[in-house]
């Protein structure tokens, strides 16, 4: 089968169900496995992701109020690749191609592919997702491996769990400050924390740093969505703000790689969770470190 994925956490699922060699193209976006990155990219933004988080979140705004796409297809490629599938995902329109979209590229080519389109807000969907690929590629037995084999990952960390939870905020980006939702609190939960910023299934909501303070956190866990830990260091580094970078020093604050292990509805959202799981330990490990400045 000829698969095109048009968001990384698609990308991460059809790799993880040992059918990589079937990807044909993918989005400009996707990383992860790296020896993947030599497959044909069909899509692109007018965003510069080495922008700062501010003048991102305003070209953003700017590109939805003037109802102008922030992740385009290629249409040529697109039909170049003669995919028999493509995969994309109806619950972000910064974070892939919008969903109507794909569906009217698809529908132009001849034979039109099948599209399938993830939706998961929580972890629940995060597995349907997974089902879907699996079912979709012929490789239901694999889904459900996959899927029991991070179910016990998540299990285990439930079952040595603190007596104490603490107090958890999960910030996704800096500038206007946003506090992770969707499946990040079941994470959070899993890790042995409580997330009392976001409700799982919920959207990430835009809070004031003033808002952050009054949740009286234990810890602080920055995960900036779509960042690599080098990226978030570097986006941090501009925080001038005097209360806000009291706030950063007054409690324990980790920095997570949330472009590898929060930010994408896939497999390696457990791996996110096991890294939470780290932080409340206050144990540095691969892709999360504490924070000081």
């Amino acid at each position: 089968m000829r698969i095109v994925t048009l968001l990384p956490a698609a990308t991460e699922i059809v790799a993880a169900l040992g059918a990589e060699a079937d990807l044909v193209g993918t989005s400009h976006e996707c990383d992860w496995p790296q020896h993947l990155a030599n497959r044909p990219r069909v899509t692109s933004t007018p965003i510069d992701p080495e922008a700062p988080g501010a003048i991102i979140d305003a070209q953003v705004r700017t590109l939805q109020e003037a109802g102008r796409p922030v992740i385009a297809v290629d249409g040529i490629q697109l039909r170049a690749l003669a995919p028999e599938l493509i995969i994309t995902q109806g619950l972000c329109d910064v974070c892939a191609v919008i969903d109507g979209e794909v569906h009217r590229l698809a529908a132009a080519l001849d034979p039109a592919p099948r599209v399938l389109s993830l939706a998961a807000t929580d972890l629940a969907g995060i597995w349907t997702d997974i089902r879907a690929v699996g079912t979709a590629i012929g490789c239901v037995a694999g889904a459900e491996a996959l899927i029991r084999e991070r179910k016990r990952r998540l299990a285990a960390l439930h079952r040595t769990a603190p007596r104490l939870r603490p107090r958890v905020v999960c910030i996704e980006w800096l500038d206007p400050p946003y506090l992770a939702g969707h499946w990040v609190p079941e994470l959070v939960a899993a890790a042995g924390g409580d997330d009392v910023g976001a409700r799982a299934g919920s959207h990430s909501v835009v809070m004031p740093w003033a808002g952050i303070r009054t949740l009286n956190p234990d810890l602080i866990l920055i995960m900036l969505c779509g960042m690599t830990l080098e990226r978030a260091r570097r986006e941090l580094a501009t925080v001038g703000d005097a209360d806000v970078l009291a706030l950063l020093n007054d409690r324990p604050t980790w920095l997570l790689d949330g472009n590898a292990y929060t930010s994408r509805p896939g497999p390696r959202v457990v791996d996110g969770a096991e890294r939470i799981r780290a932080a409340l330990l206050g144990k540095p490990m691969d892709g999360l470190e504490r924070w000081r400045r």
